[in-house]
């Protein structure tokens, strides 16, 4: 895929994570301690925000490829960062890369551009700007990775320990599966689709597994590396007897990115297709389910700020999670599949936090 070259600059605001007193209620002095705390907080934050006017701070994006989830997660941090340039007197300079062609050149591309932070969007592309970085003092920012730890980006969570953190849309695979079985009770098959070369992929693949095993369903799992592969993979799980009663696909790529060519068969053999993510439902899926990757982009331009102005520690900055809750129902795929909305979310209410309702369409409205 040709180098996307585009670059915009704006002003930002600084944001920082405020000190949280500890101290219990009630107490007048503990009152006046932590309001002190806070104030030395805004203080600093403030001496960050003088300090950092009038510089310049490059930010160099890869973005593993193209489709409707990670274009709205690069959306939302440039618009972050823009929205808050306008209480800080900085400069913040952006360039992108985007696969999913030759990853390790998109790199060498951004580094060339000798940026301040590198922040890589989905697992890949993390995993490769981690490798092609190794023994730089540059930070790297990632967002939206399934599994921060069984990719080996981060030591842990709550530590990342090297130059590296960020925000991670980790799945909660519990909750698909119970949707799934709350709207059809009586399934007794289900297609497990995937792509094994993606990492994002393994762990919500084996949560499946285990889940379907304890309540004693068949599965059988469907993988591809492309788009034709996962047509073929979409054919043998709709037709004949290895028809399955619901698919299931995790925070996936791959098949998101051929969501578009595969979703038609899948409603069209009455066999619903259950996604991590809500731009499967975007794309023609009958539920995504997942993070609000708008909030995931939010958060990942803040974490930038305070890295880049706040001299915030990559390695010592927790990578942010957040709640799985939110189900996206695409109204026409419902409707073909002759599934009533109103009985949809009766039935899949207990199992998320909101539900949203969707038609297809190439990408989300910006």
């Amino acid at each position: 895929m040709k180098r996307v070259s585009m670059r915009k600059a704006a002003a930002f605001a600084m944001t920082g994570f405020m000190a949280m007193s500890l101290a219990a209620c009630g107490s007048s002095s503990d009152k006046t301690a932590a309001a002190s705390s806070e104030e030395a907080a805004q203080s600093q934050e403030e001496s960050a925000a003088g300090s950092a006017a009038g510089r310049t701070y490059k930010v160099a994006i890869l973005k593993q490829l193209k489709h409707a989830s990670l274009d709205q997660i690069q959306d939302s941090i440039v618009s972050e960062l823009e929205a808050k340039g306008k209480e800080l007197g900085v400069t913040f300079d952006i360039s992108y890369e985007e696969g999913p062609d030759d990853l390790n050149q998109h790199v060498s591309n951004l580094m060339a551009e000798d940026p301040d932070i590198i922040i890589p969007i989905a697992t890949t592309a993390a995993q490769v700007v981690q490798s092609q970085t190794e023994g730089e003092d540059i930070p790297i920012l990632f967002s939206a990775i399934a599994d921060p730890v069984g990719s080996g980006l981060v030591a842990s969570m709550d530590a990342p320990g090297a130059n590296i953190t960020g925000t991670s849309d980790m799945l909660n695979t519990q909750s698909v599966m119970d949707m799934m079985f709350a709207v059809n009770p009586d399934i007794k098959k289900v297609g497990l689709l995937y792509s094994k070369s993606e990492d994002s992929s393994r762990q919500a693949i084996e949560d499946a597994k285990k889940y379907l095993d304890d309540k004693g369903i068949e599965y059988v799992e469907k993988t591809g590396t492309n788009t034709n592969e996962l047509i073929s993979a979409v054919d043998s799980l709709t037709e004949g007897s290895g028809k399955v009663d619901a698919v299931f696909t995790p925070l996936d790529n791959t098949v998101m990115s051929a969501e578009l060519s595969i979703y038609e068969k899948l409603a069209d053999a009455g066999v619903p297709h259950y996604g991590g993510a809500d731009s499967f439902a975007l794309n023609g899926a009958f539920c995504g389910y997942g993070v609000n990757y708008v909030g995931l982009g939010k958060a990942t331009a803040d974490m930038a700020v305070d890295i880049l102005v706040n001299g915030a520690d990559p390695a010592t900055t927790p990578v942010q999670t957040f709640d799985n809750g939110i189900a996206t129902i695409n109204t026409e795929t419902a409707e073909k599949l002759g599934l009533k909305l109103d009985d949809i979310k009766k039935a899949i209410q207990p199992y998320c936090t909101d539900i949203e309702e969707t038609k297809t369409q190439d990408s989300f409205d910006k």
